[in-house]
Parts: structure tokens; sequence; C-alpha cells
């Protein structure tokens, strides 16, 4: 249903920009129409950067500038060719908008706003005094325009162009962000520990959507050069990257937000051009507007007042009928049972003078579950991000399946097969429970990136069997009913089994799972237990942290005791369970002399539930 509206509404569109030119032959409305399209070309690449994947940029005009003075220098002093000087405008945004994102990545928040503020400070400084080459205010003449059949582009073909190509861009986009690269960047934009945690590269992600949006800037810029037949450094300043930014924030996050932003905010522009010393003014209220009264823009609250009036606009399609159970794809290579599998030798983390790891061995071997147990701040967590890339060691060495793994990045170690979830609950909370575990198939989504953005058969093949896959996981879990409910409605105990399914979705050979059972009721815990037991029968070797002594206790082959960074113990659930040490450490006593003296017999066994007060609070 949602495909043929959209159907419709493009064809719509295509009409209307095919039409209107004929309606009209009035210039400033033709340019209003043109100054439409190039803005949402180029608040439409910069929505995949800011409202999907959440990196705040506020230098994009030095972009639309890498463009604009691109088409200028090569058709006016070089000669070249209009068309192919436009697409080199492009190519050259996209090689800058790479320069751009590797110093930027490395910082967050505020400090990538303040270096994106930086290069298009610089951009404009250069423009701007660089005479020789960029002329300055003066600026650059003779702007070769497209034309076709040696016929230069008029008023009406550059409105036929322009909304030709924002058209194909939406197309592109839109394909793009339905399928495993969208969800990658909200992932990135949601949680990135937890993208990595199942084969993300957050780097690369946060890259490409800088490029993406660099391209659809630079064509901007290329078109108004070439349509003005005129560059100059008056038209790069931090006030355009502030109106870009504005028609993205004023849109909404939604694919059709920028158009709604560029058609709102283009009309007003060209309304308050008569009193230019209110536009800033004009532009800040709206962006306070966006901010506070409408954080989803205006495509977001159109939405939401659709579904309050027609309440159909929610109701959730069927799930497609899939048969068979789910199956680990590696449970035919799984090497015998008792191999070893991750070895961990001398592994030592400090933070200052505070030591969570301390000369730590373990071994971890095929078929068995494994329980990682000890006093709160023993260094149980610490340990566990070492072994999944989060936190690399400081000394020490890790071997996976016989592989180095100790400099790999967390989406690499992912990638070999081991899958993970946490102790404070990392859900990707805006998508529903089905998106949730078809971001843990992300790697096993055989689509690259051309196939996405264009949208071929192969992709929707792939999204299919995908989605088949990701609802046998669900049936697994027993979570199939919440397929379609966004993951953040769910009650905290199907969160945690959500977490787990999109962890499963890696097909891990080895899952860490960081207190699985905290804030679950006994009925959870004990249903829990089973889960975790099916998971080891599908070939899963299993490490877990946990503070319920009775599941521990319950399901666990092997049991590793860890206490102030150091390992203290380790064995069968009952040798662990009587030893002095592990007493020790769990009720508070000084020495293993003292702990024999309390007395056997109230003090033989660690106790049965939620051991995790400990000694240290």
């Amino acid at each position: 249903m949602k495909g043929r509206a959209h159907l419709v509404g493009v064809i719509a569109v295509a009409a209307a920009i095919a039409l209107v030119p004929f309606v009209t032959s009035n210039a400033f409305y033709l340019k209003v129409l043109f100054l439409i399209g190039v803005n949402y070309l180029a608040a439409s690449g910069l929505n995949v950067l800011v409202g999907h994947t959440g990196q705040k940029s506020l230098g994009h005009a030095g972009l639309f500038a890498v463009g604009a003075y691109t088409v200028a220098l090569l058709t006016a002093r070089a000669g070249w060719n209009p068309w192919l000087a436009f697409v080199a405008a492009g190519v050259m945004a996209a090689a800058f908008g790479v320069l751009i994102a590797l110093p930027a990545l490395r910082v967050k928040g505020p400090a990538l706003a303040m270096v994106t503020i930086g290069f298009g400070i610089v951009v404009e400084k250069i423009v701007s005094e660089w005479q020789d080459v960029f002329a300055g205010q003066q600026g650059i003449y003779g702007v070769v325009p497209l034309a076709i059949g040696g016929v230069r582009f008029g008023p009406r073909e550059w409105v036929w162009f322009t909304g030709a190509l924002a058209l194909a861009a939406h197309l592109m986009i839109r394909a793009l962000l339905k399928g495993k690269y969208g969800r990658a960047f909200m992932a990135v934009n949601t949680a990135e520990v937890a993208a990595e945690s199942v084969g993300i590269s957050v780097y690369r992600f946060k890259v490409l959507a800088f490029v993406i949006s660099a391209v659809t800037c630079g064509l901007a810029g290329a078109l108004i050069a070439q349509q003005n037949q005129y560059i100059s450094s008056e038209f790069i300043t931090f006030g355009l990257s502030i109106f870009f930014l504005l028609i993205v924030l004023f849109g909404g996050s939604s694919v059709y937000g920028p158009l709604l932003g560029a058609i709102v905010l283009t009309l007003m522009d060209a309304f308050l051009a008569r009193w230019p010393h209110i536009q800033h003014f004009t532009y800040g209220a709206l962006l306070l507007f966006a901010l506070y009264v409408m954080p989803e823009g205006l495509s977001g609250a159109i939405r939401s007042a659709a579904r309050r009036l027609f309440p159909s606009l929610t109701r959730l399609p069927p799930l497609p009928a899939v048969a068979g159970e789910w199956r680990l794809s590696s449970a035919g290579e799984a090497p015998p049972a008792e191999r070893l599998l991750l070895e961990a030798r001398d592994l030592y983390k400090a933070y200052g003078g505070v030591v969570p790891i301390n000369k730590v061995d373990l071994e971890i071997r095929t078929g068995h579950i494994h329980s990682l147990i000890g006093p709160n701040g023993a260094g149980k967590t610490t340990l566990l991000n070492m072994l999944s890339g989060i936190v690399p060691a400081d000394r020490g060495s890790i071997r996976f399946g016989g592989k180095d793994i100790g400099r790999l990045a967390p989406n690499e170690i992912s990638r070999l097969g081991v899958g993970r979830t946490f102790q404070n609950l990392k859900l990707f909370n805006a998508m529903s429970v089905l998106d949730n575990v078809k971001v843990g198939l992300h790697t096993r989504i055989d689509a690259g990136l051309w196939t996405c953005l264009w949208g071929l058969p192969a992709s929707a093949r792939q999204e299919r069997k995908a989605g088949d896959e990701a609802l046998r996981i669900l049936a697994f879990l027993d979570l199939s009913e919440h397929a379609l409910e966004r993951a953040d409605s769910l009650p905290y105990g199907l969160q945690r089994r959500l977490e787990l399914a999109r962890a499963l979705a890696t097909h891990p050979r080895l899952l860490l799972l960081d207190e699985p059972a905290a804030g679950l009721n006994p009925h959870e815990t004990g249903d829990l237990i089973e889960v975790i037991s099916r998971i080891r029968d599908l070939g899963v070797t299993v490490l877990l942290i946990e503070h319920h002594m009775d599941l521990v206790m319950a399901i666990s082959d092997h049991v590793i005791v860890l206490d102030y960074g150091e390992k203290i113990a380790e064995g069968s659930p009952a040798n662990v369970q009587t030893n002095p040490r592990v007493i020790a450490a769990y009720l508070g006593q000084e020495d293993d002399e003292d702990a024999e003296a309390g007395g056997d017999a109230d003090r033989g066994a660690l106790p049965a539930v939620d051991a995790g007060g400990g000694h240290r609070g």
C-alpha cells in the first residue's frame, strides 16, 4: 500500500515538474521553482548525515562552494564541456567530503559541529582572499551553462532538469534508506557500540554519510553557478550552512522532510528578500521552533496529525508466513565439542591507578556454557569488552579460532563470529523489533551500495530473505507477535530477549552475554535458562556474566571467578561454589582461614540467588 502511494506521489510530482513551466513564463516564479529543486537537492543528502546518521554539520556551504567553483573554473577558464564539468563538481565534492570526514569524525557532538564550521570558514576565506584563482567578491563570469544540441538552458529547462535531478536523488536516497544501509545509518545514530557489535563499521558509515551529503551539496552549487553563469564569494557564507541545516531540521528526518522544508523555506526566503534585516532573525526563530515544538519536523507533525485523523493508518500490516525453524548457518561447520575456541593470555588493563583486569588467562571451549562471576567491580564487564574489541588490552593476547583478535575493531571481531549483549540495554529504540533483528543480519545481506542505491531487484530479494530469517529468529525466541512494534514499546523482559535475538542474528560461534537476567523476575529468569540452553544446543558457545547464582549453577558447564581484576578460581559450578577464596570474595572474609573458621555448615556455598551485592556493594 505504501509502495503504491509513493508511486502515485512520484508520478504526480513528475507531472507537476513537467507541466508547471508551461503554465507560467514568469521568470521570477520559475527561478523560485528552480531554487526549491536546488535547496532540496542539497538538503536531501544532508538529511542522510544529520537526520539519519546523527552527525551535525555547519559547514556545508564549503561543499556547496567546491561544486560551484569546480564548474566555474573548468568551464570559464579551462574550456571543459559543461556536462563534464557538472559531473566533475560532484566528484570533487565527494573527495572533499572524505577529506572533512576523516579528521572530523574523530570527535563527536559539539566538537564535530565546530570542525565543520572551521571547514566552512576556511573555504569562505580562500575563495574571498585568493583573488588570482577565485576572484573574491568580483567573482568568476562566463560560467558555461548546460546545453542540449548547442541550445543553452533557459528558465524552463533549468526547472525541468533540476526537478528531474531532485526526483532522481529522492528515489535513490529512498531506496538506500529502505534497506540495510538505512538501518545501519540509524543504528550508528542510536547506539554506536551496539552497531559495532553486529558488524557495522561506524566510521565507514559516517564517512559514507558525509560523502552522500557532499555530492548532493556540490551538485547544488554547480547548478547555481551554471544557471547564474557567475559565482562569487558572496554566495559562500555561514548563513548558507545554517539555511541548509534549517531545511533538514524544519522538514524532519523523514525521506520527505527535506522536500517540505525546501518548499516552505525557499518560499519564505523569497518573500523575506525585500526585508534582509529580518531574515536571520526569522531563521533563528524557525530553528528554535523546529527544535522545541516539532522535534520530528514538519513531516513528523503531519504524520502524527494524519494518524490521529485516520486511525487506520496505524494498523500494522500482516506478517508473511515463514516455514521452518531457524538454524545457525555455521552449525554444519561447527568444531567438535571441547575444542579451544577463544584463548586469552596475561590480559592487563589499567585506567591510571585503577586496574580492572590484572594478568587474566582465559580459555573458552566449544559446546560449553561458561559463566564469569565475581562481586561488583571485579572487572567482569571490562573483560567482556576486551574480548569483543570495545576496550583494547594494555598487555596480553586474545586469539579466537586460532586468529589474533587483540587489535581488531569490534565490527571485525563480530564478523569473525563473536556476538554480544550489554549490561545496559542498547537497542535501536526508534526501529521496529523486526528491524532490530535485521540490523543483526547486516553482514549477511549480500547487497552492495550501488545495488541498494539504484533499488535493483537483487536488493529487494535480499531484503525479503533477511525479513524471513529475522522472523524465524523472533519465532525461536517467542517474539513473533511483537515483530512490528517499536523496540522501546516492549516490556523490559522482552527488550532483554530482543537484544539476544539481535545478537543471534549475527550467527555467532561465541555469544557474550552481559548480565542477561538483570531486571528480570523469577519467571522470566527461568525462561532465560531454557533459552540459553536452546542456544547452546544450536552450536553456539556461551560466555555469560551473571549475578543470579541460581541461573549460573543451573546452566553452567564451567565457572570463572574474578575479584579485584584477578582470576581467583575456575572449574565446575559445584567446585567453585565451595571454593574458600570465592566464598571470601562474596561474603567479605579477609583470608582463607577466616572463611573456614566461620563454619562450613553455614558458609560452605554461595548464596543461591542474586549474589551481586558482594562485599563491595
